[in-house]
């Protein structure tokens, strides 16, 4: 019987490790997430307000964002305390995984502006502003459906005026999504779910 337990034990630390880094770092259940497609990876409590969402303040915005960092880095970096910093999701580039970091309810620190922080939800997408390779078919459609579900949810129009790039946030100096976020194709993408 002990000799079961181990070759068991070894039987799953194996495919553990089969198991891009990438992935184990948000292996978590979904249980939980607001947006039934995704996977629990949270931030650290020191990163984001503690809310009562939506009833305290309601959600008028989705604001999208590029991290100028892998999948993996911004996942980390979410969850160090010391960053002060977090988004309610992250869309990977190869193949538009969703994390989510922050609940919904949850005032996460995004936007550079607490306004607009206490009226909106963060999307963070894998890659860099300057690199338009990371802004692939997988990551538009997922990210995409993210961001309807999240305006279906709170009764959001799905509009320019509705989901904003960080960039647009009032006292701003960030440019993501940058110039090479295709805004013609995410909407239309978007308003097909």
């Amino acid at each position: 019987m002990q000799r079961r337990r181990l070759v068991q034990g070894a039987a799953a630390t194996t495919a553990v490790a089969l198991v891009p880094a990438s992935a184990r770092a948000v292996a978590s259940t979904a249980a939980g997430t607001d947006y039934s497609s995704a996977r629990w990876a949270p931030a650290s409590p020191s990163n984001y307000t503690v809310s009562g969402r939506p009833s305290g303040q309601s959600v008028d915005l989705v604001i999208l964002h590029v991290a100028q960092q892998t999948f993996t880095q911004t996942v980390g970096i979410f969850r160090n305390p010391a960053k002060q910093v977090s988004a309610h999701y992250v869309v990977r580039s190869g193949d538009g995984f969703v994390a989510q970091c922050v609940g919904e309810e949850h005032i996460a620190w995004h936007a550079g502006n607490w306004d607009y922080n206490t009226r909106s939800i963060g999307i963070e997408h894998e890659g860099w502003v300057d690199e338009p390779g990371y802004f692939t078919p997988a990551m538009y459609e997922r990210s995409a459906q993210l961001t309807a579900d999240i305006c279906d949810r709170h009764g959001l129009p799905k509009d320019r005026a509705h989901i904003i790039g960080h960039h647009e946030v009032p006292g701003s100096d960030h440019t993501d999504p940058g110039v090479n976020w295709d805004w013609a194709r995410y909407i239309r993408l978007v308003n097909q779910f």
